[in-house]
């Protein structure tokens, strides 16, 4: 949600979310301003949630939809997180259009030059090397952000939490946002993909930047046997331990079960102090599939 922040040169602005905690300079009068802290959004009742262990079945793979049951099998929870398969065509046919035009107007360029001049096989060079990027920008661009949201029930009649892609343009570091149906923020996931080059590793932290819980792959010898031989038809399967904060305490685990569609378990007994809201646990167990698009 929006921050509003006055510096007391009087000068009034307001802010993204992301910039909670911050220290920035005031465009009128150049002295520093700190951005209030974003509020700890408090956990709330609910059976949903009020469990240690979440098993996670996979029912459809292109959208992404789950159900979450309890140890008994019995439904509490049901997960979307939509494809926009049509839409992400879409957009990447309007980007490979804008591509084969970019190509065409310096070929275009290039024969007013003249076939046999400097000028045209550089013309001609840049329209070559220019495909791939403007395919990219535009089918980008045009593409939708997919966001992750938790519900009451298969009929999707109440919201209960969104995991929100943060940006379409993702590089090394991959953000997502927690948020409550109403837009508070209740925490912030992110994972850098040169780490994950060796062994992959997602951070859970608070609005106000303090590391929660990181998620990381069980070992680092499976991690590089993966790495090189790939899931090996499903025995190598990719599971991680979830350690309080930047700590070595583990307080819970995410395992995948060996089947044809994806099936984990959250297992989250070790926390017997229940330090890790379930909720925000539920959230990165989940991008621990989808957001390694396994």
């Amino acid at each position: 949600m929006p921050i509003a922040v006055t510096c007391a040169c009087g000068k009034s602005f307001t802010l993204k979310d992301q910039m909670a905690g911050q220290t920035l300079t005031c465009p009128r009068c150049n002295n520093p301003v700190q951005v209030p802290a974003a509020p700890v959004v408090q956990a709330q009742a609910d059976t949903a949630f009020d469990r240690d262990v979440f098993l996670i079945n996979q029912k459809i793979r292109i959208d992404a939809k789950y159900q979450i049951t309890d140890e008994q099998g019995t439904p509490i929870l049901f997960v979307v997180r939509p494809a926009y398969l049509l839409r992400n065509l879409l957009a990447v046919a309007v980007g490979f259009a804008a591509a084969v035009a970019w190509v065409f107007a310096f070929t275009t360029l290039a024969t007013a030059a003249g076939k046999d001049s400097a000028v045209a096989g550089l013309l001609i060079l840049l329209g070559g090397l220019g495909f791939i990027p403007v395919l990219l920008v535009v089918a980008v661009a045009l593409s939708k952000k997919r966001h992750t949201t938790i519900y009451r029930d298969e009929a999707m009649s109440e919201e209960l939490l969104t995991v929100q892609q943060d940006r379409k343009w993702q590089f090394i570091t991959w953000t997502y946002t927690v948020t409550t149906p109403n837009g508070g923020v209740l925490a912030r996931l992110s994972k850098n993909m040169l780490y994950n080059l060796f062994r992959k590793r997602w951070y859970l932290d608070a609005p106000d930047g303090r590391r929660v819980a990181t998620a990381r792959e069980d070992s680092i010898i499976l991690s590089m046997l993966r790495r090189l031989l790939g899931p090996l038809f499903g025995l190598l399967r990719t599971n991680f331990v979830i350690m309080r904060g930047d700590s070595e305490d583990v307080i819970g685990e995410f395992n995948r079960k060996y089947t044809i569609l994806d099936k984990y378990v959250l297992d989250l007994k070790a926390d017997r102090q229940r330090t890790l809201d379930r909720r925000l646990a539920l959230a990165m167990g989940l991008m621990l599939d989808t957001g390694e698009r396994r």
